[in-house]
């Protein structure tokens, strides 16, 4: 046992010295996007394509996805011309700065600690990481909101408790993205997902319709598997081989409160001004999706989307959230003299999202070219054919679907994306062997959430790697992808496995959902 801890630290020792001697981010982008147009070329070149599957011509012959050189003209215009626009569109960077312009009123009012010293002061220890996996997994039905909100609470929330931050906030990261089709009800993924689904499954059977919970059962069973997965790995792997935190080491660590600190007179009526403020808020949210008007419920769409605007409303509900809390418990503890000192706040609150700024910059224009060269798409394809042609027994070709999402995954990183590409080929094959659209839907979640975790083309993965250097300031890309690792590898066995036994048992998937097809 001692052999294999040794050895198992070993590796994610050695992942980590040699991810930290990797050149900074920013350039690591740099030199993909420079790798991307040298490919583009030769593939430009040699002629490289692959036939769209779902996307055909006036005979109804598949479109061919050609590689396209990102040095031709139109490419270099491309680029020169959208440079601003491509920057500003970067799908996480405007969630990051309209969140973090109200928590960080929150945090430097005090009140993210205050709050964090009261409420964790008598909480048990151990009870802090599945508390936080779980919240983190049920907190995907927020979506990108999850990643800006709870990932660096999950940190505040360990180390007022008196445990390492980061390891809160791995286990934040490992539930909300690595978990990210687990849940206990269905949620807008579904509704993507299924919409996708159905679309494929009227190419063999025009008649099959889709069913928003038809895998509602099967993401409950997830989130229970995954739960102790996170657990286990948090406490018994990740925790343990953390450097200590070096007080004055990060821009959070010595603002921290003393767990067992009594809280004062001020600050507890600031607490107070805080729930007050964050219940009317939520009466104003509330009143926005059931009242009058429902200008967050969507009454012409279908029913699964009719909830689309109150999911995308989050992201501004945590701002108002974050910044009304701040606000009331600095007026009443007695830090926040007026609205001089909230504008202040926010504006140091951007000032530390300076060098995120610089890495979304370098991140957004390399997933841009990669776009825009066609090659994910092709490799995308071209893969999912060969998964086609296997004539292998269902849990092993589930397995293998799987494991090719799982592999898709550190390449293209939107979910409803990579479904779009796959479905079309994977949906009607499964279908013609006896599998269920549903149970595909299902494999194909389990492969997707497993590597989020760990490649840095996951659009938030810089943001998590900043998370955590607000800590601990020497915390490199190679830190981040050893942390993360164990989790990644233990999630993806553990799903691999769920969906083996679901298939060999043939339980229900969700309600009027099986793992059998037959037409």
């Amino acid at each position: 046992m001692n052999k294999s801890t040794t050895q198992a630290e070993g590796l994610l020792g050695w992942i980590e010295r040699s991810g930290n001697k990797l050149p900074d981010p920013v350039f690591i982008f740099v030199y993909c996007i420079l790798g991307v147009v040298g490919l583009s070329v030769i593939a430009a070149a040699l002629n490289v394509s692959a036939p769209h599957p779902v996307n055909v011509d006036d005979q109804g012959a598949p479109l061919l996805v050609a590689a396209e050189s990102l040095l031709s003209a139109d490419n270099i215009r491309r680029l020169l011309v959208s440079m601003p626009e491509t920057f500003t569109g970067f799908h996480p960077l405007g969630y990051v700065l309209v969140v973090m312009l109200g928590a960080g009123v929150a945090e430097r009012s005090g009140f993210f600690g205050a709050a964090m010293s009261g409420a964790m002061s008598q909480a048990p220890k151990f009870l802090l990481t599945p508390a936080v996996a779980l919240i983190g997994m049920l907190g995907n039905l927020a979506t990108d909101a999850a990643y800006v909100v709870l990932i660096p609470l999950a940190g505040v929330i360990f180390a007022a408790a008196g445990r390492h931050p980061i390891a809160g906030i791995a286990a934040a990261f490992a539930g909300v993205s690595g978990g990210f089709s687990a849940n206990l009800i269905p949620g807008q993924l579904d509704a993507l997902l299924f919409g996708i689904t159905e679309s494929a499954a009227e190419t063999v059977l025009p008649s099959w319709d889709a069913n928003i919970a038809g895998n509602h059962y099967f993401i409950i069973a997830m989130t229970f598997v995954f739960l102790p997965v996170i657990w286990y790995v948090t406490d018994a792997i990740v925790e343990r081989r953390l450097a200590p935190i070096v007080p004055g080491g990060g821009t959070l660590a010595q603002d921290l409160k003393d767990p067992a600190t009594q809280l004062s007179a001020e600050e507890r009526r600031g607490l107070a001004n805080a729930g007050l403020a964050a219940l009317a808020v939520t009466a104003v949210w509330l009143l926005f999706t059931f009242g009058p008007g429902t200008p967050l419920i969507d009454e012409s769409a279908s029913d699964e989307a009719r909830l689309t605007p109150f999911f995308q409303s989050l992201v501004a509900g945590f701002f108002v959230l974050f910044l009304a809390a701040g606000w009331a418990y600095g007026k009443g503890a007695g830090t926040v003299k007026d609205h001089r000192d909230v504008v202040k706040m926010m504006s140091e609150a951007m000032a530390d999202l300076g060098y995120y700024l610089v890495l979304a910059f370098a991140a957004a224009h390399f997933v841009a070219l990669f776009n825009w060269s066609n090659l994910g798409l092709i490799f995308a394809i071209n893969g999912a054919a060969f998964l086609e042609s296997a004539n292998l027994p269902d849990p092993l070709l589930l397995t293998l679907i799987i494991l090719f999402c799982a592999v898709i995954n550190l390449f293209v990183g939107s979910a409803s994306a990579k479904w779009a590409l796959l479905a079309p080929v994977v949906v009607p094959m499964l279908m013609l062997v006896g599998i269920s659209p549903e149970m595909s839907t299902a494999a194909y979640r389990v492969g997707d959430g497993a590597t989020n975790i760990v490649t840095p083309l996951m659009p938030y993965f810089p943001l998590i790697l900043i998370f955590c250097q607000r800590w601990q300031r020497e915390f490199g890309l190679g830190s981040l992808a050893a942390t993360m690792l164990p989790y990644s590898a233990l999630l993806l066995l553990s799903g691999i496995a769920l969906t083996a036994l679901w298939v060999l048992i043939g339980l229900p998937l969700g309600p009027g959902a099986s793992v059998e097809f037959a037409f």
